[in-house]
């Protein structure tokens, strides 16, 4: 809407041009917008704050001229009698209006779409002696043009511009308008990867395009954005209708808002329940005449606000149902401890050198993927590690506490559980620099449970033993002489006696130059005065990280019961299974290597 409106100075000043020609130039203006957008903003962003703010001073010394010279007296307007009397003389059409009257604010609230780079107090004092003075200049100006203009109420804004500074002005406003929309873009993708992070969105490719963790490019998003955008442009090609779309959306947005924004209050400010109630109230008194004043308005194009929505809400309950019912399949099915005991320390089977790295969502308990792989395969690595990755709902998660590691089982089984915790706004990324500080972090657990007993539970036959946080960092408290060395003059092909491997690991590292930056080699000292059974099980960690680590890794069919309703088969069976079907692989959005995956097939029914 405001590309197409910036666009129709053009039809304003050539009278030749058709409203299509405009709605045409508008939709290259879109597709060019969105084609940029993996290449990120940080290479023009720099240019997004002079532009809009040559803009609001532009628009508001036009505001100014109007003012003067066509009706100086408008001034009286901001007086808040005239509302009364408008609401009093027009009755109903007056509340109908109101939605027209909500698009003259609409879109200031996109500059909140960057508190994840500013802070509050510079959005609070910008919109307040910027923004919101600017705006209120403009209007008064187009307000003073049209009482003695009204035929120039379909183009008001263009319609009094100065001839002088006509071109300049369109210029800025196409360029604000672009920068608008970025803004709005940029919001979509920081909102997907945060339902991504948090479970309620299926899993999508997420570039990070520049150094700053905030500026990110989803392909699958944009591109979805882009042909919605072109659909209502060329469905609509009228401003007003979507328009009308624009102010439902943005109208139910503030009523949701101001909901949320109670519990707020309740929760976390700790306030008492009638202040709370006050807050409610007020607001929702005052929203709720300008939404339902654009609610009335759904027949003229505000349906398609209503009809994104629930395809929106629909993907998004399809998903979080489907990963819940997941995730309790393996709570109710989990592995018993007193059988993993009972097999003893081999686990009943051949250990072969080696760190197996487990991927469940469980924080407890032994998932159900380990009893398959081990009844049958003949063989398990000497070291296993049961991962698990949250996301927790806070935007970062610090190196001092990103690991809360913990033992399985007795120590002569080599067993230990690790859970990962990433904020929202986390990048996932670097594997070799995961596995090392895996073990560096194994390795300070393994020696401050030597020193605290109490952090294992040897004699337990049915509990896991208590888990630590660990700092990640590299250098802090390390048991292990760690050197970096270059990847490729010290490659773990070295230690394989097998060719093939070799060769396929060497053409592996050729095309990934990104693991082949550095790799971190750990040594224990020679006279530490160590525990002889603390350092066996340093050296076993160590040995093992040498011979290599493996992921393993559910390759999971989620179905419904026989017994389930139609309704539930429908959600299970066809929705949640194309959503699964056609979303990233988990493996991938984990930055976990093919060459060392490893799926164990598994069908879940829910």
């Amino acid at each position: 809407m405001s590309v197409i409106s910036s666009m129709s100075g053009i039809q304003a000043a050539a009278d030749h041009l058709t409203h299509d020609g405009v709605v045409f130039l508008s939709c290259i203006i879109l597709v060019g917008l969105f084609a940029l957008q993996h290449s990120g903003t940080h290479r023009v962003g720099f240019l997004f704050a002079p532009i809009v703010l040559i803009w609001l001073i532009s628009i508001m010394i036009i505001g100014l001229y109007n003012t003067i010279i066509w009706n100086p007296k408008i001034v009286s307007a901001l007086s808040p009698y005239y509302i009364v009397k408008f609401f009093r003389e027009t009755g109903k059409d007056g509340w109908i209006s109101l939605g027209g009257i909500l698009l003259s604010v609409a879109g200031t609230e996109a500059m909140y779409a960057d508190l994840g780079h500013f802070s509050a107090f510079s959005m609070r004092i910008t919109f307040a002696f910027v923004v919101y003075p600017c705006l209120v200049i403009q209007y008064m100006g187009q307000a003073a043009f049209l009482s003695k203009n009204l035929d120039s109420i379909p183009n008001s804004f263009y319609s009094s511009i100065p001839d002088g500074v006509y071109w300049p002005v369109f210029v800025i406003a196409t360029l604000a308008a672009i920068v608008g929309s970025q803004s709005i873009i940029t919001a979509t993708f920081s909102i997907v990867k945060q339902c991504n992070s948090l479970g309620c969105f299926p899993r999508v490719k997420i570039v990070h395009t520049s150094k700053h963790k905030g500026q990110i490019y989803v392909p699958e998003i944009n591109w979805i954005l882009m042909i919605l955008t072109l659909v209502v442009a060329i469905g609509f090609q009228d401003t007003t209708l979507i328009g009308n779309a624009y102010g439902l959306a943005c109208m139910t947005v503030m009523f949701i808002t101001t909901f949320l924004m109670t519990l707020v209050i309740i929760f976390v400010w700790q306030r008492s329940l009638v202040f709370a109630a006050a807050f409610l109230l007020f607001f929702w008194f005052i929203e709720g005449l300008y939404l339902s004043s654009a609610a009335i308005k759904a027949p003229q194009g505000g349906w398609v606000s209503l009809l994104l929505s629930f395809i929106l809400l629909a993907v998004m309950l399809v998903w979080h149902y489907g990963t819940r019912k997941k995730y309790k399949y393996d709570l109710h099915n989990k592995v018993p401890l007193k059988w993993i005991l009972g097999l003893g320390p081999s686990l009943g089977i051949v250990r072969v050198p080696g760190i197996g790295l487990i991927y469940s969502e469980l924080v407890t308990g032994v998932p159900p993927i380990f009893s398959h792989f081990v009844t049958n395969l003949p063989a398990f690595h000497n070291v296993v590690v049961f991962i698990c990755v949250k996301s927790v709902p806070v935007p970062y998660v610090s190196s001092d506490e990103r690991f809360l590691i913990g033992r399985v089982g007795p120590k002569p089984y080599r067993m230990y559980r690790c859970i990962v915790r990433y904020g929202y706004k986390d990048a996932q990324q670097d594997t070799g620099n995961f596995e090392d500080l895996l073990i560096q972090s194994l390795a300070e657990f393994i020696q401050m449970e030597s020193v605290e007993p109490q952090l294992s539970s040897p004699n337990s036959s049915s509990l896991d033993g208590r888990m630590a946080v660990i700092s990640t960092n590299l250098q802090t408290h390390s048991p292990f002489i760690i050197d970096d060395e270059d990847f490729e003059t010290c490659s773990t092909i070295q230690s394989s006696k097998s060719l093939t491997l070799q060769s396929v690991r060497s053409s592996y590292d050729d095309g990934n130059h990104e693991n082949r930056k550095r790799r971190v080699r750990f040594n224990l000292p020679e006279n530490s005065g160590m525990d002889p059974e603390v350092r066996d099980e340093l050296i076993d960690l160590v040995q093992a990280k040498e011979a290599g680590v493996a992921y393993i890794m559910g390759h999971s069919y989620v179905k419904a019961r026989r017994s389930s309703s139609c309704w539930k088969k429908f959600v299970i069976d066809v929705a949640y299974s194309f959503l699964r079907k056609n979303c990233r692989a988990s493996a991938v959005a984990l930055n976990i290597p093919h060459i060392s995956l490893i799926e164990v097939g598994m069908i879940y029914y829910v």
